[in-house]
């Protein structure tokens, strides 16, 4: 299948590091960080899940649940965790998704559907499209798609950046510009005409030009 930004998260039951879960009833009303790996015990990965796991005081103030999921057994996963809290100060605090028979990276289109047999034998390589970021709101719908490739670490102080914008989206009819950052400026977006403009930001806004209106982020 082919996602989209906008599309429905696809849903499944998986074994993880927390237990069994039903993906769309984890998440409840929350919005979701899902980022997948190829393998454990792989270095980069190894400091991306550190990395997470010290941003949950981060991801909590913006009403996040952080879930990873990577091409093993959730039994590999435990002893992989061990390796990430001694290595990377920080022991992991979300579940950990195992996908050990390629279904969820299958049904999230990382790997082509007519893949067969396990994670057993496949190597990083093999796996090297299951290196994806996906911010789900609690709507279900996918407002985020990364990929990233396998030598390079993910920016998640960008990721954080991107929750903030899309959650302020979500709320308000405005748009972040280039390099916004939390308490920047934003733009109200084209939709909202000046006489429906004056009524949301009494206060007035600088227009560059007609279609491009700056306001102070709202709060």
């Amino acid at each position: 299948m082919s996602l989209r930004l906008g599309s429905e998260a696809p849903d499944f039951t998986a074994e993880t590091t927390e237990g069994s879960i039903g993906f769309h009833d984890w998440i409840g009303d929350k919005w979701c960080l899902l980022f997948s790996h190829p393998k454990n015990f792989t270095p980069v990965c190894t400091t991306e899940l550190g990395a997470v796991a010290k941003l949950k005081p981060e991801l909590d103030k913006r009403n996040v649940k952080a879930i990873g999921l990577s091409v093993d057994s959730v039994p590999d996963h435990e002893a992989w965790s061990r390796d990430i809290e001694e290595t990377q100060g920080a022991a992991v605090n979300f579940p950990l998704i195992g996908d050990e028979n390629l279904n969820v990276a299958k049904l999230y289109g990382m790997l082509p559907a007519d893949t067969s047999g396990g994670a057993t034998g496949r190597t990083a390589m093999d796996n090297m499209t299951v290196r994806n970021v996906y911010i789900i709101g609690p709507d279900k719908q996918i407002k985020l798609m990364l990929t990233y490739p396998m030598a390079t670490g993910r920016n998640f102080d960008e990721i954080l950046r991107v929750i903030d914008s899309v959650q302020l989206t979500a709320n308000h009819q405005v748009a972040t510009p280039a390099n916004w950052k939390d308490g920047d400026e934003v733009i109200i977006v084209p939709a909202v005409s000046d006489e429906a403009a004056k009524e949301k930001h009494p206060d007035g806004w600088r227009a560059d030009k007609p279609y491009l209106r700056y306001v102070p982020q709202p709060r």
